[in-house]
């Protein structure tokens, strides 16, 4: 569980999507979101979802009936209050298959279920920076869809192998810094939350 001071920015039933941007099946990025899932408040869930089913983007298969698996990645972004993006760096840089994803799920245009998403990007890596120029990439490309990647301290998680023990995510700093940007992200969707009730 995150630590209980910054439990109260927690608004009630969240529903987080996390995406991986790894299809490596022993992926450290969808290691990272199930391992996060599994340490929420009770009143907040995650869902973990992998790129497999989603195909190479083609103009001509983006319009009311695109392929199954790209409908139901764009109907969990609509459905979440807020996004976990965690992603590998690949020659320095975000891997395809989650720039793909991102592409696809900005259709239409200004009107995508990205609008408006508050979006969390967690990156790692085995080398010391920790996927921290694919962080860019990533964040660049959800501010082009008019998502709302949150402004904080990059979450970038270096030598990332040596973080986990058994499968379990065991490193102290990685799991505060997590702690702290999902508490970050909770915020977020309470702000958001708070000013659409406002209106």
């Amino acid at each position: 569980m995150m630590t209980a001071s910054r439990l109260d920015v927690v608004p009630s039933a969240v529903r987080l999507l996390g995406i991986s941007g790894s299809l490596r099946r022993g992926s450290y990025s969808t290691m990272l979101l199930r391992h996060l899932a599994a340490r929420l408040p009770a009143e907040v869930t995650l869902q973990v979802v992998t790129l497999e089913e989603v195909p190479l983007y083609d103009a001509d298969l983006d319009g009311a009936n695109p392929p199954a698996g790209v409908a139901a990645l764009k109907a969990a972004i609509a459905e979440a209050d807020g996004l976990v993006l965690c992603s590998p760096e690949y020659n320095y840089g975000m891997p395809g298959v989650l720039k793909n994803a991102i592409d696809w799920a900005s259709r239409p245009a200004f009107a995508s279920p990205l609008k408006g998403k508050p979006s969390l990007v967690v990156t790692s890596s085995p080398g010391a920076l920790g996927g921290v120029r694919a962080q860019a990439q990533v964040r660049d490309a959800l501010a082009a869809t008019l998502a709302r990647p949150l402004s904080r301290p990059h979450v970038a998680i270096p030598v990332i192998g040596s973080r986990f023990r058994d499968g379990e995510l065991v490193d102290a700093t990685a799991l505060e810094m997590l702690d702290g940007a999902v508490a970050d992200l909770l915020q977020e969707v309470r702000l958001i939350r708070a000013a659409t009730e406002a209106a």
